[in-house]
């Protein structure tokens, strides 16, 4: 089992940036493919990217594609999400999830969940 516990989120305004964090209890962290979601207001929960075991795959949405940069560090437990060029539309809690599976999935059918971090962009 693994615990996934994210950081980094905040207030930023359109345009801005942020880096968000997601660190992993255990020893095992290098075995699980890791992805982030997003659940805005009213709406359901949304795939935002994932990387695989190594960190030499990574998928993204189309609506994050070129803004957002997903990446791992195995040796720190550690899964990052870098925001740039950041839109209103970007508000929500950002939620890391981490699978067993080494296949990349954007279905929300991932072992393990974080509690999840506010992201709100405003001016």
């Amino acid at each position: 089992q693994v615990q996934l516990v994210e950081s980094g989120g905040g207030l930023v305004q359109p345009g801005g940036s942020l880096r968000l964090s997601c660190a992993a209890s255990g020893r095992t962290f290098s075995s699980y493919t890791m992805a982030w979601f997003r659940q805005a207001p009213g709406k359901e929960r949304e795939f935002v990217a994932a990387v695989s075991r190594g960190g030499s795959a990574t998928y993204y949405a189309d609506s994050v594609k070129g803004r957002f940069t997903i990446s791992r560090d195995n040796a720190k437990n550690t899964v990052y999400l870098q925001m740039a060029s950041l839109k209103p539309e970007d508000t929500a809690v950002y939620s890391c999830a981490a699978d067993h599976s080494p296949v990349i999935t954007t279905k929300p059918s991932y072992d393990y969940w974080g509690q999840g971090t506010q992201v709100t962009v405003s001016s």
